[in-house]
């Protein structure tokens, strides 16, 4: 197979699995501008960079987007995240790829029913946390987000005209940071 095919079905190649003669045309696809290296041993499509998302469902089963990739998702933050986020049980083990990068946030399986659904971005049909949970999560990991990160993330839902509320405090209280949110509130309004 070409390595270019490759690269275009596959979106992304890894060096270790080349033979020398797949590795030159690699470098050769390199110096036409058809391919883009990454980080070691990591070459991209250009045309496979252009869409950000991924069937995580495929990559990480059982996962479920959150944290800064469903912040992005939501148009809550108007930061890029660096990796996909997805949360999976404490107790999984997952094999990750070279590419895309991946952050896993381990959590316990009651946890991660809350506010659990599906949404379709760009084409794909990905769990992701709904977004009061993602609001809640903002206010949960605040000391490791930052707290301009959280408060941008909390005054933008508060701006959006479908928030519900109600279900941000029920979320909040089986988080266990129903009383950390109520101050934060106060402070918005």
């Amino acid at each position: 197979m070409n390595i270019i095919d490759k690269l275009k079905e596959k979106g992304y190649v890894s060096t270790k699995e080349l033979s020398y003669w797949q590795e030159q045309q690699l470098q050769e696809a390199v110096r036409k501008g058809e391919a883009i290296r990454l980080k070691n041993g990591i070459y991209a499509d250009i045309d496979a960079l252009a869409n950000t998302m991924v069937d995580i469902r495929v990559i990480v089963p059982r996962g479920i987007l959150c944290l800064w990739s469903a912040w992005s998702v939501y148009r809550l933050t108007t930061q890029i995240p660096n990796a996909y986020y997805v949360a999976i049980g404490r107790a999984r083990k997952i094999v990750l790829p070279d590419y895309p990068e991946f952050q896993l946030v381990y959590q316990s399986d009651n946890l991660l029913s809350i506010g659990a659904t599906r949404k379709t971005v760009q084409g794909y049909d990905i769990p992701i946390f709904d977004i009061e949970r993602s609001v809640c999560d903002a206010i949960k990991y605040r000391n490791k987000v930052g707290i301009d990160v959280m408060a941008e993330i909390l005054q933008n839902y508060l701006r959006r005209p479908d928030r519900n509320i109600s279900r941000l405090m029920d979320y909040a209280s089986k988080l266990r940071i129903r009383k950390t949110l109520n101050q934060y509130l106060e402070v918005c309004q």
